[in-house]
């Protein structure tokens, strides 16, 4: 199971960004992926152990680097980039959809360890505070740098946004092609899946739902 840690800054202490105030300027939150910890050389044997498997010799000129190269590559995939989540009190009552669209997703399916790639719609209406907005890119890449399915992908990005901003809607919507669906299988190029996930307002006031799949240029119906 994937651990997400939090660490507040030690300015912060008195202040949990789960339970915003208004009275301060700006709650720094420190957000660190919480992966377990990769073994490059257990992983570099594994890849070499693989092309055996597969009746490739792993010593030859072209593939001698081939199972550091994998074993780095994957190590980068599945580690997410720490970051600053960044609050800010929403001084001036701003009451309407805040909107990112097109956030570039990638992430590995945990069922064949291919990639899967595409965008993210994320959007949320501000309650107490608001969010540096290329916040939102970094949430979507902490869970993406994982060993996924896109359901709970969707699914996680939403509930942390609402477990530590407090907004009083949110919504994500992400769309991807799926590689162990073009490349085998049903070979189905150029296929995109999607998926969503609401919560407050966006899911339950039909009028927030709409404009928010508006917005995503979505269809919610």
């Amino acid at each position: 199971m994937t651990m997400i840690r939090t660490e507040l800054d030690p300015a912060g202490l008195d202040e949990p960004a789960a339970q915003p105030k208004a009275g301060r300027r700006a709650t720094p939150l420190h957000v660190v992926g919480g992966r377990p910890e990769i073994d490059l050389a257990a992983a570099e044997r594994a890849v070499a152990d693989l092309l055996v498997a597969l009746g490739r010799d792993p010593h030859s000129a072209h593939l001698a680097e081939t199972p550091r190269r994998v074993a780095h590559a994957y190590a980068e995939m599945l580690t997410p980039r720490e970051f600053e989540l960044t609050t800010f009190p929403n001084d001036e009552g701003y009451d309407e959809l805040v909107l990112a669209r097109n956030i570039p997703v990638q992430s590995l399916c945990e069922h064949h360890m291919l990639p899967f790639e595409g965008v993210a719609h994320v959007g949320y209406l501000p309650g107490e505070r608001i969010l540096g907005l290329s916040k939102l890119a970094r949430v979507v890449e902490l869970f993406a740098r994982d060993l996924q399915v896109q359901e709970r992908l969707t699914k996680q990005v939403a509930d942390w946004l609402r477990d530590h901003l407090a907004p009083k809607g949110v919504g994500v919507v992400i769309e991807a092609e799926h590689q162990c669906m073009s490349l085998r299988g049903v070979r189905a190029i150029g296929s995109r899946t999607v998926t969503s996930a609401l919560h407050g307002m966006l899911r339950d006031s039909p009028g927030s739902r709409q404009e928010f799949f508006a917005l995503t240029g979505i269809s919610a119906n």
